[in-house]
């Protein structure tokens, strides 16, 4: 199972926000590229970035910030947010991005992502993010009449092959995982999937990888690393240990 550090990026600078409210906003650097570097020197095998303003506004905002990690550090990244047209993706690929991350687009427009998968395939990872079961959409701002589940299944239908799983209410609260919905997902299809969303300890991860033989790749995690809750090389260790 990989881990993967989250660099949230709003206006320049390594953000975290709380249940993905955009007015509770915590600061954690002022240069995601030094961030990068120093996720990278703990051990990190991957790192997952988020244009918080993309995703706000429906167009990438910090795409040079953005390319500049893809370029510096020598493991690679996946990004998402704001992200709604092939010329975004191509120019993310072309930056140096390994997999580009979508989600209300497809939300939106199933054909879009048929599309995308004939070109970039294994490039492409579609990011469900949930509330309460259903598939929230535009920076979480507002929620769809989805159901999760029917909608991963419709996604594995496409081709996809990777679904990165999100619960709103768990993200950056540290309270745990929501492994009954995950279990419910992994259960559900057989694409693999990233959990992401209220990673709070080492606990945790131990939990996770559990759950590696039912199809979970990776957890991302945000504020228990930044807030020292969780240690990423000790985390890196167990798994190591583990495998």
């Amino acid at each position: 199972m990989i881990i993967f550090p989250a660099i949230d990026i709003k206006e320049g600078k390594v953000v975290r926000l709380l249940q993905g409210k955009f007015d509770e906003v915590t600061q954690y650097g002022e240069d995601p590229v030094d961030m990068a570097r120093h996720w990278e020197s703990k051990g990190a095998q991957w790192l997952h970035l988020v244009d918080l303003d993309g995703a706000q506004t429906g167009e990438i905002r910090n795409l040079d910030v953005i390319v500049n990690i893809a370029k510096t550090v020598n493991i690679p990244v996946q990004m998402g947010g704001g992200i709604r047209t092939k010329e975004d993706i191509e120019k993310l690929i072309n930056g140096g991005v390994s997999r580009v991350i979508l989600g209300t687009k497809i939300v939106e427009d199933r054909n879009f992502l048929k599309e995308i998968l004939d070109i970039w395939k294994e490039k492409i990872a579609v990011s469900l993010d949930c509330h309460n079961g259903m598939v929230a959409q535009r920076g979480w701002t507002s929620t769809s009449n989805l159901k999760a589940t029917e909608f991963a299944k419709e996604l594995q239908g496409l081709g996809l092959t990777c679904l990165i799983y999100t619960d709103i209410a768990r993200d950056g609260m540290l309270s745990g995982p929501n492994f009954e919905s995950l279990k419910e997902l992994l259960e559900t299809v057989q694409i693999p999937i990233i959990a992401s969303g209220g990673v709070a300890n080492l606990e945790d991860i131990k939990k996770l990888s559990s759950l590696e033989s039912d199809g979970l790749i990776g957890a991302i995690t945000g504020k228990a690393i930044y807030e020292g809750k969780l240690d990423l090389e000790e985390a890196l260790q167990l798994l190591n240990n583990a495998n």
